[in-house]
């Protein structure tokens, strides 16, 4: 036993910093790459602003790291949360944009999701989002009551996301007869789709409306059926998905679908990460969105930016996972 204790003592005195305390942030950071992994494919609104934060963020960082975008494309966006969850270092080198619609799915036992939202280390968001139905001028409908009278044939990424729950909803409480074609690898193929005339309409955020087909709206190529979260301003005359649900009980099952409206576009680390790193993340966050030269990118690109810190988004993914069960019944099947 003797010949053993020795050695171990020798390792132990050598696992001790030599400088006699735990990196700080900036000390870890200092020389590293951090990886923004992005869920969909390129040219989305979730791509592009994930990489417009990762163009800022590193310089607000402490230690100033090398920050790099890296797309994950699978299920929606379920690859990449569960990746940064369960496998990706647990360190502070990695973050990811997470797909909004992933909490709701979590919250109501969908299969798929294999994380915790209210264990994620959420980072921040540069606004809450507005989801839209718009249709395609060539569908030959541009409001609720022809929706309500034509099946019209529209894009969407996988089931479970955004993109396919939201038409969902429509035909479940607005009594449109959206025909739902899934598969497309991002938002922007299904754009593309649109132009070919393969499907009619999708779901988008208001935003990204704006920011990736401004042309679009400019030439009336797209007619906004409805939207869900707080209402724009430069909305006029689009009814609210939840008003025109018929009682609360429908009402408590859109608001709890449409939560992601609620995290935006929102960056998060897995659990696990230290603590003073993920505080050291939130802060380089927020200064971004102060950053002059980060908002006359977003000014020119007609991006809000209207900040949802890290905490909030924690609370809100613990109000999910406390939503009554009978109002997580009522949604699940537009989820699955």
């Amino acid at each position: 036993m003797r010949l053993f204790r020795v050695p171990l003592a020798a390792l132990a005195i050598l696992a001790v910093p030599a400088s006699g305390h735990a990196q700080t942030p900036a000390e870890f950071y200092r020389g590293k790459t951090l990886t923004v992994l992005i869920g969909v494919s390129p040219g989305g609104e979730y791509d592009f602003l994930a990489r417009l934060v990762a163009r800022f963020i590193g310089k607000h960082i402490p230690g100033n790291p090398t920050v790099t975008p890296q797309n994950m494309v699978g299920a929606g966006g379920i690859t990449e949360a569960n990746y940064l969850y369960n496998v990706a270092p647990k360190d502070g080198t990695f973050i990811g944009m997470i797909q909004n619609a992933l909490p709701s799915m979590q919250a109501v036992g969908v299969a798929g999701p294999q994380f915790d939202p209210a264990k994620f280390n959420w980072i921040g968001s540069i606004a809450p989002t507005v989801e839209t139905m718009a249709l395609w001028h060539t569908a030959g409908v541009a409001n609720i009551e022809q929706a309500r009278a034509k099946e019209i044939v529209v894009g969407a990424v996988g089931r479970g996301g955004i993109t396919f729950t939201f038409p969902t909803m429509m035909n479940e409480f607005a009594g449109t007869k959206l025909k739902i074609v899934v598969g497309y690898p991002g938002g922007n193929d299904v754009n593309l789709a649109m132009e070919r005339g393969e499907v009619f309409g999708r779901n988008n955020t208001w935003s990204s409306w704006k920011t990736t087909k401004k042309e679009w709206l400019e030439k009336k190529l797209i007619s906004i059926l409805a939207y869900a979260g707080p209402k724009p301003a430069d909305l006029n005359g689009v009814p609210a998905l939840e008003d025109l649900a018929s009682g609360e009980a429908d009402k408590q099952a859109i608001r709890l679908i449409a939560a992601g409206t609620r995290y935006g576009r929102p960056l998060a680390a897995a659990p696990g990460v230290p603590a003073d790193r993920v505080a050291a993340l939130r802060q380089a966050f927020m200064d971004t969105m102060k950053d002059p030269e980060f908002l006359k990118e977003t000014e020119a690109n007609v991006i809000d930016v209207d900040p949802v810190d890290g905490e909030t988004m924690r609370k809100v993914s613990e109000e999910l996972a406390a939503t009554p069960q009978a109002v997580k019944d009522r949604a699940r099947p537009m989820v699955e």
